[in-house]
């Protein structure tokens, strides 16, 4: 679907960079939710850096996931490489 991650790959300071199969590329911050509930986990950062996209959707290999309008609505856009102004 549109909304469907492609790739995935861990940023530091608990930061993802996520590209969307709609071409849309941003950075998602997960420090807001590392003291809650099942995202307590990801403090771990050899566990953080094992984000993956499984059917779409980022997750971890315990379960934890981003749901994809919570993605979208705090996803900040970054500009794909070589269509920035210069």
């Amino acid at each position: 679907m549109h909304w469907d991650v492609k790739k995935v790959r861990p940023l530091d300071d608990y930061e993802i960079y996520v590209e969307i199969e709609d071409g849309r590329q941003g950075v998602f911050d997960l420090k807001p939710y590392l003291d809650h509930g099942v995202f307590c986990e990801l403090k771990d950062k050899a566990y953080f850096n094992q984000v993956d996209v499984i059917l779409g959707a980022v997750t971890w290999p315990h379960g934890q996931d981003i749901a994809p309008e919570t993605l979208l609505a705090e996803l900040k856009p970054v500009v794909p490489a070589g269509l920035g102004s210069g």
